[in-house]
């Protein structure tokens, strides 16, 4: 590509070169996502094998991508993301936020959906699929933990905008209420663990912010931190930009012990009766599900 030589100092015109195109960029959404194989690659973008085999060899050569051996007869790879990749999906998740708001929506700024919009369709088209097996997101009780607890026939992840945030004036719809919707799940607690269920609440917020809140209200499980938008990357969730930060709208997906995503609550609006729902979802999914009892 022919740059002109104002261009050589600039990081946008770079970065330009690196996604090259819009093949390029969908080709990162979908490794993002997981499908990390040729041929999954292929059916997912549906572009022609020739054309996706030139496009991974560029962001290959330009150090955003890496192959990995999986099979020797034949020789196949998988398309990992380098740490110049990973660095790029803030990008990819700000690109969908920009879209969501200015191309598919109207251009106003909240932290919820309308039903019949595309970030609803995307939400809810998340039941039935699996999630990506090696997404481990740092949290309060430690770093590089998993999404599903391994010790529950089910998990309820919850997304949350942000605790003990200014989100300023006007307000912005829908971004207060993630204290309550902690005390909630910390108040049911007890019923999740008869289950066998476990939570986890996520936001982009960073650890440190998590587990001072975590401790302030003696929040009994975990709190991950997407601060890097590895998840919102993986499973193309709804976020908005508030108090300088792109954070997550808030939205509750059950999933079951081999990390199928079950039953979707999106928007949430009324956080007390979306508690409520998600544990007995939860526990219907738990109780349809083998698993080793475990004490409450």
């Amino acid at each position: 590509m022919r740059m002109h030589n104002a261009d050589e100092t600039c990081g946008i015109a770079q970065a330009a070169v690196v996604l090259g195109d819009w093949w390029n960029v969908l080709v990162l959404r979908e490794i993002a996502r997981g499908h990390v194989r040729f041929d999954a690659l292929a059916a997912e973008i549906g572009l022609s094998r020739n054309v996706l085999t030139e496009r991974l060899g560029r962001l290959v050569a330009r150090g955003v991508l890496r192959r990995s051996l999986y099979q020797r007869r034949p020789v196949r790879y998988e398309y990992l993301l380098t740490d110049a990749g990973a660095a790029l999906l803030p990008l990819l998740v700000a690109m969908q936020d920009w879209g969501d708001r200015w191309v598919l929506g109207d251009g106003g700024l909240t932290a919820t959906a309308s039903d019949d919009g595309a970030e609803h369709a995307r939400v809810h088209a998340l039941a039935g699929n699996r999630l990506p097996d090696d997404l481990r997101l740092p949290g309060t009780p430690g770093p590089d933990l998993p999404l599903v607890s391994p010790d529950a026939a089910a998990t309820v992840l919850f997304t949350y905008p942000g605790t003990g945030v200014d989100w300023g004036e006007p307000p912005i719809p829908e971004a207060r209420g993630c204290t309550l919707e902690h005390r909630l799940f910390r108040d049911a607690w007890r019923g999740f663990r008869r289950a066998n269920v476990d939570v986890r609440g996520i936001s982009t917020q960073l650890v440190a912010e998590q587990r001072r809140f975590a401790d302030a209200e003696d929040v009994p499980f975990p709190l991950l931190s997407d601060t890097a938008h590895q998840l919102a990357a993986a499973l193309r969730l709804p976020t908005f930009r508030g108090a300088g930060r792109l954070r997550h709208k808030r939205l509750i997906l059950i999933v079951d012990a081999e990390r199928t995503v079950r039953h979707t609550l999106f928007p949430v609006v009324d956080i007390p009766g979306a508690v409520d729902e998600s544990l007995r979802l939860a526990t219907e999914c738990a109780r349809n599900t083998w698993f080793p009892a475990r004490n409450a």
